[in-house]
C-alpha cells in the first residue's frame, strides 16, 4: 500500500513526523491507517518539556490506544485544540489538520529519517 510521506518532512521509526521548519509533529499517514478511527487525542501541557523517544502524550481510536513519542528534544509550545472536538482529523489529514503539537527543538532533528529513509524503513515492515 502506498503512504504519503511528504520530502518536507523528517520521520521517526515510530512513525511520528516532524517539520523542522514549523515545529509541528504528528502521526504519520501509515500510523493512523494502522490505528484505525481516532476518537480521542490526549494532548501534553504547553512548556512540557520533552526528550527524543519519550512518550509524552496518547491517541486513541477504535481498536487500540497508542503512544506518541517526541521526534526531538524540545519544549511543547503549541497545542492543536481543534483536535479536542474533531479527533478524526488525524485520519483525514495528518500532516495539516491533524498535526498534534508544535515543539520548540533543542538539538535541531537528532536521529530522523528523511522521507526516502522512512519509505525504506516502511517497506522493511511490509
Amino acid at each position: 500500500m502506498d503512504y504519503e510521506v511528504p520530502e518536507d518532512l523528517k520521520y521517526t521509526k515510530n512513525h511520528e513526523w516532524y517539520d523542522p521548519q514549523s515545529g509541528w509533529m504528528g502521526i504519520t499517514d501509515y500510523a493512523q491507517e494502522q490505528l484505525g478511527d481516532v476518537v480521542f487525542v490526549e494532548l501534553p501541557a504547553t512548556d512540557e518539556p520533552v526528550e527524543a523517544g519519550q512518550d509524552f502524550m496518547v491517541v486513541e481510536s477504535m481498536k487500540t490506544v497508542s503512544d506518541v513519542y517526541a521526534p526531538v528534544d524540545g519544549t511543547v509550545v503549541e497545542l492543536n485544540e481543534e483536535l479536542e472536538s474533531a479527533p478524526e482529523a488525524v485520519n483525514d489529514a495528518p500532516y495539516e489538520a491533524g498535526r498534534l503539537v508544535r515543539l520548540e527543538a533543542v538539538d535541531g532533528e537528532g536521529e530522523l529519517l528523511s522521507a526516502g529513509g522512512y519509505r525504506d524503513f516502511l517497506g522493511a515492515e511490509d
